[in-house]
Formats: C-alpha cells, sequence, structure tokens
C-alpha cells in the first residue's frame, strides 16, 4: 500500500488577502487588548516589549511613539531581520541593527505568536506588543498600541516635556479620527492596494484614490503645518510612515509612479519636517526598508535587485516651522 503523500502547509500571506477582483483586502488585526491603570493589563516599567520591523510603517508608528514619549527604557524592542522569506518574519543578528530573540528565545516571529495562541493560525505581523509578565500578546493592531504608548506610560516618560506630550488630545481626537480614516484607507494601505493588485481594473482603482488622496493631503498642508492644524498630532506621524518611503519604494515597486512625493512642495516639506522632530530620524532606516519590500516580494521583483537610488536629503531645509508661525 502506498504512504499517503504529506501535504506542504504554506504559512498564510498577503497573497492569502487578495479578491476575486484582484484587491489586496487587509485584514483585521486580533489581539486586541488594552493597557489601563485599572485593566488586566496594567502599565508597569519593563513589563511590555515590542517586537518590530523597521522596514514596516504600521510598525514604525510605535516606534515613533516609543521615542517622542521617552520611553526606551520601559519599553524593549526586538527588531526582525529586513528579509520575509517562505515561513515569514524572522530573528538573526547578522544584519544591522536586526537582533535575536532574548525575551522568548524564538526563531520566528510565528513562534511567539503560538505562545500566546497556541493554535493560532492567522497571519504573522508586525507590530507585537508583548507581554513579558503573563507570556501572551496584549495587541498587534499598530493604531491601538500608540494610543497606549501616547497615554498610559506617562509615568515612565524619561522627561516631563515628553510625559506632557500628549499626541491624540481629546480636543482634537473628532479631527484626528477623521483624517486617520481617510489617509489610512486610500495613502497608508492605498500603497498596498496598488503594489499587489492582481489585475488592471484593481490597480487602476487603488491608484486613482491614492493620488486624490495625496493631492487632498497637499491641500491640507498648504494650509497649515500639521493635518489638524497648528499642533503635532498621531495623523502626522500615521502619514509620515508612509511619505518617508513612497520615492524609495512605493513609487517604483508598488507602480505609484504619477507623482512623487518631492513634486509635491507640501508634502515633502511636511515629511522633512516630521523627519527633523528630534528623535524620529534615529527610527527611519532605509536600508531595511528598500531591501525588505524588493527583496521579499520576488513576485513582483522576481530577479531580487534592489533598485539604487533615489538620493534624498530628508535634513534639507523645509522651511514649515517659518512659514506657519503663530
Amino acid at each position: 500500500m502506498a504512504s499517503a503523500k504529506i501535504q506542504k502547509v504554506e504559512p498564510p500571506s498577503w497573497k492569502d488577502n487578495m479578491s476575486k477582483k484582484g484587491e489586496f483586502k487587509r485584514r483585521a488585526s486580533v489581539f486586541r487588548n488594552w493597557i489601563t491603570a485599572d485593566g488586566e493589563y496594567q502599565p508597569e516599567l519593563g513589563r511590555y516589549h515590542l517586537y518590530v520591523s523597521l522596514a514596516c510603517p504600521w510598525a514604525h508608528r510605535t516606534l515613533i511613539l516609543r521615542k517622542l514619549k521617552g520611553l526606551e527604557d520601559a519599553i524593549g524592542v526586538t527588531v526582525v531581520d529586513w528579509f520575509m522569506g517562505d515561513k515569514g518574519w524572522f530573528f538573526s543578528d547578522d544584519k544591522p541593527k536586526a537582533s535575536l530573540d532574548t525575551v522568548n528565545n524564538c526563531k520566528y516571529l510565528r513562534e511567539v505568536y503560538e505562545i500566546a495562541s497556541p493554535d493560532y493560525s492567522g497571519r504573522i505581523t508586525v507590530p507585537v506588543l508583548w507581554d513579558k509578565k503573563n507570556k501572551t500578546i496584549v495587541n498587534n493592531e499598530s493604531s491601538e498600541i500608540i494610543r497606549m504608548l501616547n497615554k498610559e506610560f506617562n509615568t515612565f516618560s524619561a522627561t516631563k516635556g515628553q510625559q506632557e506630550l500628549d499626541l491624540c488630545p481629546p480636543d482634537l481626537l473628532r479631527d484626528i479620527d477623521e483624517v486617520n480614516s481617510w489617509i489610512y484607507e486610500n495613502i497608508n494601505n492605498g500603497v498596498y492596494r496598488c503594489g499587489f493588485a492582481t489585475s488592471q481594473e484593481a490597480y487602476d482603482e487603488a491608484a486613482v484614490k491614492l493620488f486624490a488622496a495625496l493631492d487632498r493631503a497637499e491641500e491640507v498642508l498648504s494650509k497649515s503645518r500639521y493635518l489638524c492644524g497648528d499642533r503635532l498630532t498621531e495623523a502626522d506621524i500615521r502619514l509620515f510612515t508612509t511619505l518617508v518611503r513612497f520615492d524609495t519604494v512605493y513609487a517604483h515597486h508598488f507602480k505609484c509612479n504619477k507623482k512623487r512625493i518631492v513634486d509635491y512642495p507640501n508634502l515633502w516639506g511636511f515629511t522633512r519636517d516630521i523627519f527633523q522632530i528630534p528623535g524620529v530620524s534615529e527610527t527611519v532606516d532605509q536600508e531595511h526598508i528598500q531591501k525588505h519590500y524588493q527583496v521579499s516580494h520576488n513576485s513582483i521583483n522576481p530577479h531580487r535587485i534592489v533598485a539604487i537610488g533615489p538620493d534624498l536629503d530628508f535634513n534639507s531645509q523645509h522651511g514649515r516651522d517659518v512659514q506657519f508661525q503663530k
């Protein structure tokens, strides 16, 4: 009797998120618990840990909030390798800034998910906010993690100024949520909908919406220094992590090439403005960004050749601080 043929089960990938129309449909995050002073997960010094990729714009949000709020000593970080292979994100120490998993001693990020939920079969994404005390994932939704970092760990901020910094003030919450909604759908996720489209129809629809939204953001930023007026908010951080990757990756790799960010005077000035906020530039790593996308996405770039450019000076003068002086 012939032995049964063992089927190889591939880990979930972005390809599993494609519709019949060829559209990329991002799935919702699964772990959605919150850290609160009176909840099951309470803020404690050294209890929580972030697993991130320096290439990922969603994880990048959390690194910026951690930096701006002065929480480096309160919340540790492990950076995955920039390359994502068939088994997903993994840990290594043979690439600049990548690190081994010293918290759970795992080789793959999937193993971290399986510690939290042994039967987990969903996609393995970053960022991950890990609870070292209970050995579980608190949350893997970046938009929620940054709100926790903004508010719930103020006691542990390194300076009084960082403690008092509020990137989601109650009086601007409605405006922030409204801006986030159209920027997320059409810009943050819009570049992926262009890049991962598998039909001309799906790509055309996504590209039109992407550049309409970029035009809208350009108009908003022609009238105020930031997206919600004269104060820096989380909406600015969420837009920035896409813009700082746009010309180096999305414009060519994801076919988002109708216009570059440097072709938008206000968006380009805004990108440099945010980049030059003390601490933010330390969270940006273009080597991880460019190599991850262009080497990992072999269905888009089968020869895995990394483009040489473009040359961009994110430290050049932007003038927005003078233009929008109070």
